[in-house]
């Protein structure tokens, strides 16, 4: 990891309508639009979706971290992430994440080691830890990369 303060840059050029065009240098362009929700089409990322993609994709990053330190072998981690908006004191911000995250690994390893290993990427993503926002984390451990129906589910 390179020496902090690190400083992340992204542009966004719109009109009175239409897509916002976000970039960011040595990126492909990413069009955003309103949610339904909020009027939109649906058919573009929009803010609110990117938020919940950003904690997603910062929880994955993070387990593979946790789990590379920890030497721990696992076949594929999907997390699912949904964020409540609601009006708080005056404003719409979010105020709940639901995290879903659904591993696999081999049906004979420890699977409470992997666990921890999840609560560890949890507490340690920095973007859900930069939000004011209650947090919950859902684990399902799966065994093998055929396997339907969760050997474990458990709630944090």
């Amino acid at each position: 990891m390179h020496l902090l303060p690190h400083v992340y840059t992204a542009v966004a050029d719109g009109a009175a309508s239409g897509s916002v065009e976000l970039k960011s240098d040595g990126l492909p362009a990413l069009p955003a639009e309103p949610p339904p929700q909020f009027g939109g089409e649906g058919k573009q990322w929009s803010p609110e979706g990117l938020l919940c993609a950003a904690v997603a994709s910062c929880f994955i990053l993070s387990f593979r971290a946790v789990a590379r330190t920890a030497r721990l072998d696992w076949q594929e981690l999907g997390c699912k992430v949904d964020g409540t908006l609601q009006r708080e004191g005056g404003v719409l911000r979010f105020t709940r994440l639901s995290i879903l995250a659904t591993l696999t690994v081999e049906p004979e390893l420890d699977f409470a080691r992997y666990r921890q290993a999840l609560e560890q990427a949890e507490r340690g993503c920095l973007i859900a830890n930069s939000l004011n926002a209650s947090r919950e984390l859902k684990i399902e451990i799966m065994p093998g990369a055929a396997a339907r129906t969760p050997v474990r589910a458990c709630g944090t």
